[in-house]
């Protein structure tokens, strides 16, 4: 039998993630079979099965896939050195990303996991990773800046991250419902925000 590249691998397990999207988007999570996913995939059962073993490892990796994007998008937010203008270059390039239709729609079914995480553990694990992660990094910076004399005195840092965290989710799952919401407006306001919470000379 021959060997399968590496590269074809992920275009396969690309097939399969951007169809269960597609399934869950339209008919829910748990309304959606397996048998779904493979008819809106295209590919065999047996090729779906090679790659994913079910529902929740499909849920897994889209969950993963976006905690290493949202990583991504802090680390590039961080490198301009400088923790203001680092939040504001987060708060545009993650609202641009809600932008894209695609990523709405996987979005969806973040909104349906959370519901699903409230009486499921290991979907409390998935969700709360990425945003225990991210909440850990910005209090440590928020709490840095503010030991020099640069973000307001008499905020909690780490309750600076999770109003942070909260604006973020707070509109993904309000896109979900207005799926026309003005992002623009809504990232004046979190500028606005942003702003507030540094000294200014």
């Amino acid at each position: 039998m021959p060997k399968v590249s590496a590269e074809y691998r992920e275009q396969r397990r690309r097939e399969i993630l951007d169809a269960a999207v597609v399934c869950f988007a339209r008919s829910g999570f748990h309304q959606t079979s397996m048998q779904d996913i493979v008819a809106e995939s295209g590919l065999s059962p047996g090729a779906i099965y090679r790659y994913v073993s079910g529902k929740d490892e499909i849920v897994q990796a889209i969950a993963d896939e976006r905690h290493a994007h949202e990583a991504g998008l802090l680390d590039a937010a961080l490198a301009t050195g400088d923790l203001r203008t680092g939040l504001h270059a987060l708060t545009r390039s993650y609202f641009d990303w809600l932008r894209d239709p695609e990523e709405r729609l996987r979005r969806r079914l973040e909104v349906q996991v959370w519901a699903e995480s409230l009486h499921d553990e290991r979907m409390a694990a998935t969700i709360t990773r990425g945003g225990a992660d991210a909440r850990a990094a910005w209090s440590r910076l928020i709490a840095d800046e503010q030991r020099r004399g640069n973000v307001v005195a008499g905020v909690e840092p780490e309750a600076v991250a999770r109003l942070m965290l909260a604006v973020l989710q707070g509109f993904i799952l309000q896109q979900s419902w207005e799926p026309d919401a003005d992002i623009d407006a809504y990232v004046a306001v979190v500028d606005a925000l942003v702003d507030r919470l540094f000294v200014t000379s």
